[in-house]
């Protein structure tokens, strides 16, 4: 073989593999349990950080990979996944699922190595993910409901690895990312709406693009920023925004619900992507926000 198929080859399993452990969603993960770990460690530890970094992507990359496994026959039906490693035939369904098992005997014990209880909400974590929610996507809307469970997680679980402990602070964590996954989500439901009725997917809390669906929509955007905005109060421990951070943060969450409104007033999926997107920023910003808001704290 010539060392251009050679390379071709490397370069074609090394697209498949990120594409069956979803890098980009893999990453976004990483992303918020990092933050999460800066916000509950009085001193950064990096050996932690990378551990839980790994742990991590190995949890998300192994829950991805059993859904697109159990979903394999559903993906070839909708044109955003007919194109995956396994409908498109260019990995076996063993394959798939020797990754994942891999991934997740992998990241149980890399997050054990933190600590016993972020290994237990990493291992709660994929069980919800893939033997409740994805069997739950074909029945009934209230599967993103489940599914933000375990959405929720990451963002507390830097904190726990932090720590050693569940408390009020991780709590008011996992309740930010949990609110926010709705607004997320329906979104993407809606913008998407036509590619996964084609796979049969239930994921609009009305089943359909309505004004119902739209209202919903906005009002679990207002309790997400409000939520947010909790820490600012004091109540939440050792978690604390300053009112400057709260500002920020309300700012940003004025923002996703202007995009919110937008998508009720227009109904189409052209708005839905675009509050998708909001939605995105959002969480990424707010934490970056919760992050710095605490070190400059810090070093006044």
């Amino acid at each position: 073989m010539s060392s251009t198929g050679v390379h071709t080859s490397s370069a074609s399993i090394l697209t498949d593999f990120k594409e069956i452990t979803k890098v980009r969603l893999a990453v976004s993960v990483v992303f918020s349990s990092v933050a999460g770990y800066f916000l509950g460690a009085d001193n950064i530890d990096f050996v932690t950080v990378f551990l839980l970094a790994i742990g991590g992507y190995f949890m998300v990359g192994a829950s991805n990979a059993y859904n697109q496994v159990i979903e394999r026959n559903l993906d070839a039906l909708m044109d955003r996944t007919k194109n995956r490693p396994i409908p498109d035939g260019r990995m076996s369904v063993s394959t798939a699922f020797l990754i994942a098992s891999v991934f997740t005997i992998s990241g149980l014990i890399v997050l054990y190595i933190i600590n016993p209880k972020t290994a237990m909400f990493g291992a709660i974590s994929i069980f919800i993910y893939v033997s409740v929610y994805t069997p739950l996507k074909t029945k009934t809307p209230l599967s993103v409901f489940v599914g933000a469970i375990p959405g929720a997680i990451p963002f507390m679980l830097g904190w726990v690895a932090a720590t050693g402990n569940f408390s009020i602070e991780p709590g008011t964590l996992f309740m930010i990312q949990f609110f926010w996954q709705f607004p997320h989500f329906w979104a993407i439901g809606w913008w998407l709406y036509d590619d996964y009725k084609k796979g049969g997917f239930f994921m609009l809390p009305t089943g359909k693009r309505d004004r119902g669906t739209a209202i919903q929509i906005i009002l679990y955007s207002v309790w997400t920023v409000l939520v947010s905005l909790i820490p600012v109060f004091g109540v939440t421990g050792k978690l604390f925004l300053t009112p400057v951070a709260g500002a920020i943060i309300l700012l940003l969450g004025l923002g996703m619900l202007y995009y919110a409104f937008k998508l009720y007033k227009e109904k189409t999926a052209q708005a839905a992507k675009k509050l998708m997107f909001a939605s995105v920023s959002y969480i990424t910003l707010l934490q970056i926000v919760y992050v710095l808001d605490k070190f400059i704290r810090q070093w006044i």
